[in-house]
């Protein structure tokens, strides 16, 4: 919903009973990075395009099947991104020797969701205190990673990183680093949730994720 506030931008979901506008943190934040304000404001007023964005945070299985829900988004493909060599594989990934992190490409209509609240959806729906690890999942590549595209997404990730601080009693440690290349995983990964849903690890780990997201995010559903 649109929050009634000086600065009608900062869209923020029911589910968080604050709002961002209401932080003096926040508002501080505002009043000095004025050109973060003008970005805003130009993305709002101007015409709207697809914007991608591109997120770690665990199994790419999990983050593909609850970005598929989200209105507005128009694709989500697995892969991997942050690394150092180029054509990883699965297999290459996971022995930990690439420097990738499994990650989603999350293609969005900004008429409809804006990148802050694709943000709000990631903090979540997965653990950013875990360092190279969700749940018994264990590795660089499963690492909480935000690939930013702009200076924009930037700025914005790192506000939202602050804000959510709040609501966790460890350390955020979700790298927030420039996007250079997404490589698609294969195709057996893709949408691996929709084509398994029997599979024991959609049953155990993903199901229950997808169901707190439903319950958290019932406006943001398609």
């Amino acid at each position: 919903m649109l929050t009634q506030c000086y600065y009608p931008i900062f869209i923020v979901s029911e589910s968080l009973n604050q709002n961002y506008l209401l932080n003096k943190k926040i508002l501080t934040f505002v009043k000095i990075e004025f050109h973060l304000l003008l970005n805003i404001l130009w993305s709002v007023f101007m015409e709207a395009e697809l914007e991608l964005a591109t997120l770690g945070g665990g199994c790419f299985w999990c983050l593909q099947a609850i970005y598929n829900k989200v209105k507005g988004v128009v694709k989500v493909e697995s892969g991997y991104g942050g690394g150092f060599i180029e054509n990883p594989d699965y297999k290459k990934v996971c022995q930990g020797n690439t420097g990738h992190a499994e990650v989603v490409q999350i293609q969005f209509d900004t008429n409809i969701i804006n990148y802050i609240q694709i943000l709000e959806i990631f903090w979540n729906i997965h653990d950013p205190t875990t360092l190279n690890r969700q749940g018994n999942d264990i590795g660089h590549q499963y690492r909480s990673i935000i690939l930013c595209h702009n200076e924009n997404q930037k700025n914005l990730a790192l506000i939202s990183r602050d804000y959510f601080q709040k609501f966790y009693k460890d350390p955020i440690v979700t790298e927030i680093v420039p996007f250079t290349r997404f490589y698609p995983a294969e195709e057996y990964h893709q949408n691996f949730y929709k084509k398994n849903p029997y599979y024991s690890y959609c049953i155990y780990v993903i199901d229950p994720k997808i169901k707190k997201f439903m319950e958290s995010f019932r406006h943001l559903l398609k």
